[in-house]
C-alpha cells in the first residue's frame, strides 16, 4: 500500500499507513502560511477492500466548521469526482471507501489541474472574439494570463471577472470555464448581445503558484491575495499588482470575483455596501443582477451568506471592496460550497464541476440583465 501527492496540487503528509484499516494523514500548511485545508492524494492498494482513512489535527485548519457534514470526493480516472462516506470528531476526518480498482483519488474538492488551466487558455484563445494577454510572471515564474474576450470600443462596457484568488477554491475556475463556453459560443443569443455591448477580461486562475503547490489561500509566499488590493507589490502579490495595472488601463464597469467557502453549503453573493462611496445606484444594480441571478436558477439565493458591513466599514484590502471603491462600480463576490448546495442536495456528486460550469452559464445572464445600467 502506498499514499502519495508528488503531482500538481498535491498535498498530504502519511504519519501511518501499514494496513486498510490504520491510515493517518494530515495535511501539509501552505508555505509560509498557518493555513491548511486542501487534501489531494492517491491510494495505491488492493482493491474490493474497505480503507479507514483518518486525517487528523483539523481543529487548527483554517475553517475547522468546514469539515461538519462535508463528505470528500475521490476519483479513479480524474475525471469524474464522486462523494464517499466522510465523517468528522472535532479533530478528525475519517474516510470510509472500498476501492474498486487499485489507484484511487481523493481530495477536498475536484481539482482543476494547472495542465487544465493551460489547456482552457489555449482553447479559449482560438475563438475569432478572444485574445490570449500575458501580463507577467508570478513569484514561482508562472504566466499570470489574461483572456480578453470582444473588442473594445468608447461605448462599449468593460466586465472583469477573476477567479481563484484563493487557490484551493477550484470550483471558482470551473465556473469560469463554464461560462467561457457560453460567452464564446457565436450561435448563444445571450452572447452575442453581451458582446455586442462589452468586452470582458477574464482571470481563470489569479494564484497559479499556489493552485500548483497544493495550498488552500495563499501564493508561493504565503500571501492571501485577496487581502492585497489596497496596496499590492511585484515582491509579496504581483499577482494582484498586475491585475490592477491592466484595470488602471482598461477601467471597470463591472467586477465578479469567483470563490469557495468552505462551511456554508449555498451559491450566494456578497457586495459592497460598506464602502464609503456606496450609492443607492450600486444597490440597484446589485438587486437587477441578484434577482436576475434567481430567476434563472434554482442554485442561487439570497437569504444565506455573509453578513453585512455597516457603512463605510468594509475591509479595503478585499477585491470586490476596492474595485467596488476605486470604479465606483458593481462589484461583487460570488461563493460556491465545497461541500453540496442543501437547496438541491446531490448525495452522489454534491456541488460539482458540472454544477459550477452550468453557474457560470447562469451567471452571464445576470450580467446580461445590468449591462444597459452599469454606467
Amino acid at each position: 500500500m502506498k499514499i502519495s501527492a508528488n503531482f500538481d496540487a498535491g498535498n498530504i503528509r502519511v504519519l501511518a499507513a501499514d494496513s486498510p484499516d490504520n491510515i493517518k494523514l494530515s495535511i501539509r500548511n501552505d508555505n509560509q502560511s498557518d493555513f491548511y485545508q486542501w487534501f489531494y492524494f492517491k491510494l495505491d492498494s488492493t482493491p474490493f477492500t474497505e480503507h479507514t482513512i483518518n486525517i487528523g489535527d483539523l481543529a487548527r485548519s483554517a475553517y475547522p466548521e468546514g469539515w461538519t457534514d462535508y463528505q470528500a470526493v475521490a476519483s479513479y480516472d480524474r475525471q469524474e469526482w464522486f462523494r464517499v462516506e466522510t465523517s468528522f470528531d472535532g479533530d478528525n476526518l475519517t474516510i470510509s471507501h472500498t476501492p474498486e480498482h487499485n489507484h484511487t483519488y481523493f481530495a477536498y474538492f475536484a481539482p482543476y489541474s494547472y495542465e487544465r488551466h493551460l489547456d482552457l487558455l489555449a482553447i479559449a484563445q482560438t475563438s475569432f472574439d478572444c485574445q490570449l494577454h500575458h501580463l507577467g510572471e508570478t513569484l514561482d515564474g508562472r504566466d499570470m494570463s489574461l483572456l480578453q474576450i470582444g473588442h473594445p470600443a468608447e461605448d462599449k462596457k468593460v466586465i472583469w471577472i477573476t477567479a481563484r484568488q484563493h487557490p484551493g477554491e477550484t470550483m471558482a475556475e470551473w465556473l469560469v470555464e463554464g461560462l467561457l463556453e457560453r460567452l464564446l459560443d457565436e450561435d448563444d443569443g445571450v452572447s452575442r448581445n453581451l458582446l455586442d455591448k462589452a468586452v470582458f477580461y477574464i482571470i481563470p486562475n489569479m494564484n497559479p503558484d499556489g493552485a500548483a503547490r497544493g495550498h488552500l489561500r495563499t501564493n508561493a509566499k504565503g500571501v492571501n491575495l485577496n487581502r492585497e488590493w489596497d496596496a499590492p507589490s511585484m515582491e509579496n502579490s504581483p499577482e494582484v499588482y498586475l491585475v490592477m495595472e491592466k484595470m488602471a488601463e482598461t477601467g471597470v464597469d463591472l467586477f465578479l470575483d469567483m470563490h469557495g467557502d468552505e462551511a456554508l453549503p449555498y451559491n450566494f453573493v456578497a457586495g459592497s455596501e460598506g464602502n464609503p462611496g456606496y450609492s443607492k445606484r450600486i444597490k440597484s444594480l446589485e438587486d437587477a443582477f441578484k434577482n436576475a441571478l434567481l430567476i434563472v436558477t434554482p442554485e442561487f439565493q439570497d437569504d444565506k451568506g455573509y453578513d453585512k458591513d455597516e457603512p463605510g466599514q468594509a475591509n479595503m484590502t478585499v477585491a470586490t471592496n476596492a474595485i467596488g471603491e476605486k470604479y465606483d462600480c458593481l462589484a461583487y463576490t460570488l461563493e460556491m460550497p465545497f461541500k453540496d448546495n442543501a437547496l438541491l442536495p446531490d448525495p452522489a456528486y454534491g456541488w460539482s464541476p458540472a454544477r459550477c460550469k452550468q453557474l457560470g452559464e447562469d451567471v452571464l445572464v445576470a450580467v446580461n440583465a445590468v449591462v444597459d445600467s452599469l454606467r
